[in-house]
């Protein structure tokens, strides 16, 4: 029984690992590279709008990005200087509707879904979330500045689609590049 195994497993390794050398590895879609003006290690300055989500704030983030997964999603992640909250981010590419998928995922088990559409230096961002135990819809907009040294980001909160309030400002400044 012993030997019967160990030849099933010669032959399993004999036949696949040949097989695998002759596929070629897959390769992210070139427009993957637009989210490498990210990677890196930004400071935040941010400035939370009051709403039903609750009131006006002020608080310094940092964050860090790198590709990851061969390449086919950038992975950031979120710090809250001096109160800890943390959240990560993982944004990909969708050949198929040629926008990018950003998903963030907080903490406090809070979580944001949404699209990215990017022109030129400035990235569109729609979505949906949710905002202290309601779900909204979240748009906004991130424009960088011509050396991709630091942009702004501007986003709006609906709880019906119709009526937006501001949600937040902020402004991100790259304080280290990535190490490729």
């Amino acid at each position: 029984m012993q030997q019967t195994s160990i030849l099933l497993c010669a032959l399993f390794i004999c036949f696949t690992v040949p097989m695998q050398a002759q596929t070629p590895v897959p390769k992210p879609d070139p427009a993957v590279q637009k989210l490498q003006v990210l990677m890196g290690h930004w400071t935040v300055e941010e400035e939370g709008k009051a709403g039903p989500w609750g009131p006006e704030y002020q608080i310094t983030l940092d964050y860090d990005s790198q590709m990851i997964l061969g390449g086919f999603f950038l992975q950031g992640r979120w710090t809250i200087k001096g109160l800890g909250g943390v959240a990560l981010e993982i944004i990909g590419y969708d050949p198929v509707t040629k926008n990018f998928t950003d998903d963030i995922f907080f903490g406090d088990g809070n979580r944001l879904v949404g699209v990215v559409t990017v022109s030129g230096n400035t990235w569109t961002w729609i979505g949906k979330g949710i905002l202290a135990g309601k779900p909204y819809q979240v748009k906004g907009r991130i424009i960088f500045a011509a050396d991709s040294m630091s942009l702004t980001a501007a986003f709006e909160a609906s709880s019906d689609g119709k009526t937006w309030m501001p949600w937040f400002e902020n402004k991100h400044t790259k304080t280290k590049a990535a190490n490729r």
